[in-house]
């Protein structure tokens, strides 16, 4: 993992950051509409879209890798964040309603285990959502940003991870269609650039957004019938080999 938890923080404070937590916050937010009373757990480095929930989750929690480092929040209040190993975290099972990832799926050494660990915690019913690079997309080609790190996905690779762990995928976004460049005219003109680039060239946008929901019982595929050979019965005995022959 190239950015650490301090890159990471001065990325979201410059103007490019900025624009990025503004426009994926909203996304966020518009499909997380109500989480009244939810518990929602933050893995990776999600402390800059956990506030929108603030008024509404019952308990927020921001888990952040042992590799990439953690840093204090929230901000002026009790802390909030963990450093935790990124497939063993420190809950019970069951225990939250909601994982928000972002930044991590793609730096994970083992997606596989991250995923287990996520469908351990969530309570049943519960959903996680991912905000994953997008591999045809600009932003996963350019490293000054955390988006063009570690492995970018393709929707379809998404879909199999997901369900190969038992996460059934329920709804699909994506976000950043302008360039990754911090110019004044590209900031300005980004918020219309979303607005237009999920009808122009969705397949091309920076970042995947997708939710699912925790798979209860893994679905197990139907066995083949199996043609059993016909027994015949076994010839009688001849010669010398039968009895008092």
């Amino acid at each position: 993992m190239s950015f650490d938890v301090v890159d990471l923080r001065d990325f979201y404070a410059q103007p490019l950051g900025q624009m990025v937590r503004r426009i994926l916050r909203a996304k966020l937010r518009a499909h997380w509409r109500d989480v009244s009373g939810s518990r929602i757990l933050g893995m990776g480095y999600a402390s800059p879209f956990l506030g929108a929930f603030r008024e509404e989750a019952e308990r927020l929690l921001a888990f952040m890798p042992a590799e990439q480092g953690v840093t204090d929040w929230p901000t002026g209040r009790p802390t909030q964040a963990a450093l935790v190993e990124a497939d063993m975290w420190p809950l019970p099972d069951a225990a939250v309603d909601r994982v928000l990832a972002v930044h991590m799926l793609e730096v994970s050494s083992s997606p596989e285990d991250l995923l287990r660990e996520a469908w351990r915690t969530l309570a049943p019913g519960g959903r996680i959502m991912l905000v994953v690079p997008n591999r045809r997309g600009l932003w996963s080609r350019f490293d000054t940003t955390p988006f063009g790190q570690g492995r970018p996905y393709s929707r379809g690779q998404l879909h199999r991870l997901l369900r190969d762990n038992a996460f059934a995928p329920t709804h699909w976004n994506e976000a950043l269609f302008f360039p990754p460049f911090e110019r004044g005219i590209v900031l300005r003109s980004a918020v219309g650039m979303e607005r237009f680039g999920a009808r122009l060239w969705a397949p091309f946008a920076g970042v995947h957004i997708v939710e699912a929901g925790k798979q209860v019982y893994r679905p197990i595929p139907a066995r083949k019938k199996v043609k059993t050979a016909k027994l015949k019965p076994a010839p009688a005995p001849v010669g010398a080999l039968a009895p008092g022959g």
